[in-house]
Formats: structure tokens, sequence, C-alpha cells
């Protein structure tokens, strides 16, 4: 049984549904927050203890999992705090706003010999799971085109909240806290990128950060693939369309869960779709979002097979933030990795 305290009652209280639904793998033994009674308020039937002192949960001996649910500028100095306490961590996105704090944090992990779980609980999903089905079987092919659409809704209720919408509080817009699950998602299934081209503006909203952006991929095996971004839609929807050499894959438009709904998988030559309708039958069923992304990691904890988001694909995906920022800054092509001597390794903030 693996004793978890979660800190933060907002995002936490989505994790704290997914530890209900897994009670074989964990006990939420504590929540952390600034406002205890937030934190009351989602107790229930559950027995576990409320504080607002961040130490109290890294000093339990007890607690084995520290599950940061903050706002982004506490990600990295409590994500260290935790490995040094000896903890295993998951951190909700993004894990870091540089490549600097990354390194600090793999080199920390490494240290502490303990894991760091990035939050990308979009990856799971029962038509995910048959998407990974019909590609280990073969019938997919090379992939080819894909096109993302992250187009959401984020008014000024949304960013009362004082640090949305800054650079100091949120680190970041549109392409970090919105996009950034859709883009994991993309390299999650096609590959991860080569090089990347970017433009970014604020056109919805009276922030500091970009609300709106268009991006285009070159994927390392060559596909190409495009990312367009708002938060000035009538209503929250994310779109893929993932063109393989031999189907092509496009899902519903459900927003914070793109494997929930129904995606529809099409040969390019029909005599296939046979053989893809027959693999989409059998295809292994898996729970949604954040169940999914914690029934992996408790397999991880236990060093059984499983698909437990890595601290290096955490990494990839604050790397192509960088190469985004970077590329709408300066106009220029981006390519990948981030080394360094590149010019945003210590951070994007303006």
């Amino acid at each position: 049984m693996i004793r978890v305290a979660i800190l933060g009652a907002g995002i936490g209280a989505e994790h704290l549904d997914a530890y209900r639904r897994l009670t074989d793998h964990f006990t939420v033994a504590m929540i952390v927050d600034q406002d205890t009674g937030r934190a009351e308020a989602l107790r229930a039937s559950d027995d576990f203890t409320v504080t607002a002192d961040i130490a109290t949960a890294l000093d339990d001996p007890g607690i084995d999992l520290i599950d940061i649910c903050l706002p982004p500028h506490l990600h990295v100095p409590v994500t260290l705090q935790a490995l040094a306490a000896g903890k295993d961590v998951i951190c909700e996105k993004p894990l870091a706003t540089s490549m600097a704090d990354v390194d600090r944090i793999k080199e920390a992990a490494q240290a502490a010999k303990r894991k760091v779980y990035p939050v990308f609980q979009y990856r799971w999903g029962p038509s995910l799971a048959q998407l990974r089905a019909l590609i280990a079987a073969g019938l997919a092919g090379q992939p080819q085109t894909a096109a993302v659409e992250t187009h959401w809704s984020r008014g000024a209720d949304y960013y009362a909240v004082p640090w949305r919408g800054t650079w100091a509080g949120e680190q970041g817009g549109a392409v970090l806290g919105h996009a950034i699950h859709n883009h994991d998602l993309l390299t999650h299934l096609m590959g991860p990128v080569a090089a990347l081209s970017a433009f970014t503006t604020t056109r919805v909203n009276l922030i500091e950060t970009e609300d709106c952006a268009a991006i285009s991929f070159e994927m390392a095996n060559g596909a190409l693939a495009t990312s367009s971004i708002t938060l000035g839609a009538a209503s929250d929807e994310t779109r893929l369309r993932l063109v393989f050499e031999h189907l092509t894959a496009t899902s519903g438009t459900a927003p914070y869960a793109p494997g929930a709904d129904p995606w529809t998988f099409t040969a390019r030559d029909p005599s296939q779709q046979a053989a893809i309708d027959a693999v989409l039958a059998q295809a292994t069923a898996e729970p949604v979002g954040f169940e999914g992304f914690l029934t992996a990691i408790a397999q991880d904890q236990v060093s059984r097979p499983n698909s437990a988001v890595t601290l290096e694909e955490g990494a990839a995906s604050v790397a192509l933030v960088t190469a985004i920022y970077h590329a709408a800054r300066t106009g220029t092509r981006v390519t990948l990795p981030i080394t360094p001597d590149h010019p945003l390794y210590k951070g994007w903030q303006p």
C-alpha cells in the first residue's frame, strides 16, 4: 500500500477522486493546503490528516509519495524538498520552467534514488489503448502528419486567481498551461520532435502571457505536425487527427480526456479495415485520465511492466516549451534537444 500526501486541494481534488478508485494500491494519508477549509471540504468519508504545512508531509516517515498539485512556481522547490526527504514524487505540469531546473531535479532524483512522475494523464483511455494496439500490431505504419487543436475558453473568471496569466506565477500561457498535455500526447504517439517553428500572441484576455499560438513540428522520424491553440473558443474542445502510413486516427472533442471519446480508425487501403476492426475489438480496456495514470505508477512502484510517465518524458515536455517560446520570440526554426548553451536553458521568463 502506497501512502500519499496531496499538496494542494485545487486540481488535487481530481487526483483524490482517482485515488479513491484505487484503494488496493493507494491510501491518501494527508492533504496539505493553505486553505484548510478547502481541504476539509474534500473529506467525505476519508480518514486523512489536513494541514497547511508542507513540512508536516515531508517529515512524516509514513508518507511514501508526495503528489504536488501546487501553482507552477512551487513545483521545482517542493519537488527538490520532497526528494531530499526521501519521497517519490508526482508533479503536476509543468514539471519545471527551465531545462536548468529539470537537470537539478534529475540530479536530485538520482542522488536520492527516488522517482519523479510528471503528470500527463491524457495518455490514458479506451481509444488511446486501441491506437497503441494498432501500432503494436503493425497496422498503423510510419507516422506521416498530424493536426492538434487545443481550442478552449478562458475568461476573466479564470484569471481572477492572482497568479494566473502572469510570468511570475503561472510561468507561461496557453503553450505551457493548456496545450502541454496535447503536445505530450502527440509525441507519445508519433515520436519526439526534432525541430519547430512557432507564433504566439495575446488576443483574448488582458494578461501578460500568450493565449493563442500556431506551431509547426518536424518529428525526428520525418513526420510533420501542426498545433493550433486558443483560449478564445466558444467552448472547450480538444481534437487530434493523426495520419499514419496505413491508417488515419481521428479523435472526438473531449477537452480534458481525449481517450475517453470514441475515435475513428480508417484504413487507407479499404481491404485492411477488417484487420483494423479485429484489433480494435480485442484491445484491452484501460481506465481514463488520472485513474490510468496512477494505475501505471502503482505498477511501477512494484517493478511490474507498466507505462508510467518517466522523468525523461517530463524533461522532453519542458524542452519542447523552451523551443516554442524561443522560436516565437526569434522568428527562427529551433532544433532540439535544448543544451546548456541554449539562450533559454535557464528559463523562458521575460
